[in-house]
């Protein structure tokens, strides 16, 4: 890749970032329609909960294809930034969203690495590392509270439904704000970047 050849994603970012977003929207709307169903049992309640249920499934599945693809092109252009500055492969920069477990710990510090790859040099502290704790933070505190619903509570427990679907939300902010911070952080650094075939001082080949 060169400085002439590399995008920033910002098609990938810009679908990333609405699926994110409908899919926060679209859990919202089914724990509301679940818990209106366990406050309410009906038919039609139940017929209501699982409709909306299958729409939050087609919306989550496009966040989750679409995030790791954006991530992965941020990566390469990371690495095309700040060579060596970002651990691990392209690979593992998609499996580790992907990996049940792995997905608590891993993406904090893929997104710490590319955002400060991806920042120019002596710009002091980054606001992205703040929002990278705050939706790992979130994120993991959602996924863990889901968890314990689906296990003990049997997904009907209240408190925890709403504990989960609030941390969800708090970290559906953060990531809509770090795919675009990012993205536009790469896009500027893309503009100024020197090809990798014409390291600087030399001339261009006529």
């Amino acid at each position: 890749m060169t400085g002439s050849a590399a995008r920033a994603p910002w098609l990938f970012a810009r679908s990333a970032r609405f699926a994110v977003a409908a899919a926060a929207g679209a859990e919202l709307i089914r724990a509301l329609k679940v818990r209106a169903h366990l406050l309410r049992p009906s038919t039609a309640s139940a017929s209501e909960s699982g409709r909306v249920s299958m729409i939050y499934a087609y919306v989550m599945t496009a966040a989750i294809v679409l995030f790791p693809v954006w991530f992965a092109r941020c990566r390469a252009d990371a690495e095309f930034l700040s060579p060596g500055r970002v651990r691990g492969s392209a690979a593992w920069a998609v499996l580790a969203w992907l990996i049940p477990g792995v997905d608590f710990w891993a993406p904090r510090g893929l997104l710490l690495d590319v955002g400060r790859a991806s920042r120019s040099a002596g710009t002091g502290p980054d606001r992205a590392d703040v929002l990278v704790n705050a939706w790992s933070a979130a994120w993991v505190g959602h996924a863990v509270l889901s968890l314990v619903s689906t296990r003990v509570g049997d997904g009907t427990s209240m408190p925890l439904l709403v504990a989960a679907q609030a941390l969800d939300l708090l970290a559906a902010g953060p990531a809509v704000t770090l795919i675009e911070g990012i993205t536009r952080r790469q896009a500027d650094g893309l503009r100024s970047a020197v090809p990798l075939s014409a390291p600087a001082g030399l001339p261009h080949a006529p």
